[in-house]
C-alpha cells in the first residue's frame, strides 16, 4: 500500500470518475485504475462499486477513503513542519469564496498578497456556501471565506469582520423619506432577492421574517447578482438588502437610496474557514492579515450588532 494509491482512491471519490481523477492526478486512466485495483487486491476488498454511474464507494470503501484522507493530511504535515521554520510564505493556497463577498473584498487583498508574497500561488473559485463546505471536506480547496456560523464540527471558523446589511430603497418608496429603518418597515415592500443557494438570500429572509405580519409574498424576484438587485430597484422600484462593502461601488445618486437599520443593526459574520485538519497555517495567517488590513475598523467590532443566521 502506497501514498500514491491512497491519493488515487481519494481522487476517484472526489470526482466520482476514473477519467476525471486521472486527469486531476496527471496520470493516464489505465495507470490510475491499475493502482486502485492493486490496492483492492492488497486489502482484499472492493473500494468502489463500478456498476454505478457516477462511481460510488462501497460501504467499507467509504471508511477506507476517510482514513486515506487522514493519512494524506498527516503526511502533508511533515512538509508544513519544514515550511513553518522558513520566513517566507511559499506554496499553493486554494480558496473558495461566496459571490457576495468576492468582488468587494478580493481585488485589494489579491493585489497586496501577490506583491508581498511572490512565491505564493493563489487559486480562487467563487462557490456557494454548500459547495465550499463540501470542497473543504474533500480537500479540493484549502480554505473558504463566507458567512458564519456554520455549526459543523468538521469545520474550523475564524471570524474576520461583521458586515452590516443596509437597505437600498426606491425613491418612490414611502420609506425613502426615513433616515433609518427597522425590519418592520419592510413589511409592505417588494424585496428583490438572490437565487436559492446563496446564504445571503437566507439571511435577508431571516431579517424579513422578523416583521409582524411576515408578508413574504412580497418577495417576487430571484437573481444571482448583487449588482442586478441594485439595478432592479433603480428601474422597477421596491427594495433590497445589500452587504455594506458593496456601497463602495455606488454612485452618489445611488448612495442617496441607502438606509441603515436602527440598532441593533443586522450583520453577517464573515469568517475564514478551514477543515479541522488544515495544516497550511503560515499561508492562512498571511491571508487573514491581508483581509483585516483592508477592512474598516468599525466592521471588526461585534458590539451592538445582531448576527443573522444562514
Amino acid at each position: 500500500m502506497t501514498l500514491v494509491q491512497l491519493e488515487y482512491i481519494v481522487a476517484v471519490d472526489t470526482y466520482r470518475s476514473f477519467v476525471s481523477a486521472a486527469e486531476k492526478c496527471f496520470v493516464t486512466q489505465p495507470t490510475l485504475s491499475m493502482q486502485v485495483q492493486k490496492l483492492e487486491e492488497f486489502l482484499n476488498v472492493k473500494i468502489f462499486d463500478r456498476s454505478k454511474q457516477p462511481i460510488i464507494p462501497t460501504e467499507i470503501g467509504a471508511q477506507i477513503i476517510d482514513q486515506a484522507r487522514i493519512v494524506l493530511q498527516e503526511n502533508k504535515k511533515i512538509k508544513e513542519i519544514i515550511s513553518s521554520q522558513q520566513q517566507d510564505v511559499i506554496g499553493e493556497l486554494k480558496i473558495g469564496i461566496i459571490p457576495t463577498i468576492a468582488p468587494y473584498l478580493l481585488p485589494e487583498v489579491i493585489a497586496s498578497m501577490l506583491k508581498k508574497y511572490p512565491d505564493l500561488k493563489l487559486l480562487i473559485w467563487e462557490y456557494t456556501t454548500e459547495d465550499i463546505i463540501h470542497h473543504l471536506k474533500t480537500g479540493i480547496i484549502d480554505c473558504g471565506i463566507l458567512a458564519t456560523p456554520l455549526v459543523d464540527t468538521n469545520i474550523s471558523e475564524t471570524p474576520l469582520y461583521y458586515e452590516n446589511f443596509v437597505s437600498y430603497i426606491s425613491k418612490n418608496s414611502k420609506l425613502f423619506k426615513k433616515k433609518a429603518i427597522d425590519a418592520d418597515d419592510l413589511e409592505d415592500e417588494n424585496i428583490w432577492l438572490l437565487n436559492e443557494g446563496h446564504c445571503m438570500r437566507t439571511q435577508v429572509l431571516n431579517i424579513c421574517r422578523s416583521t409582524k405580519n411576515n408578508r413574504l409574498q412580497s418577495l417576487t424576484y430571484n437573481t444571482g447578482s448583487v449588482e442586478t438587485l441594485i439595478r432592479m430597484v433603480d428601474v422597477n422600484d421596491g427594495a433590497t438588502l445589500l452587504p455594506e462593502l458593496a456601497l463602495a461601488d455606488l454612485t452618489v445618486k445611488q448612495l442617496n437610496k441607502v438606509r441603515y437599520f436602527k440598532s441593533p443593526e443586522p450583520v453577517r459574520e464573515i469568517s475564514l474557514v478551514t477543515h479541522k485538519n488544515f495544516i497550511k497555517k503560515r499561508m492562512l495567517n498571511a491571508l487573514r492579515e491581508e483581509i483585516l488590513a483592508v477592512i474598516p475598523k468599525t466592521m471588526k467590532q461585534r458590539k451592538k450588532k445582531d448576527i443573522i443566521g444562514i
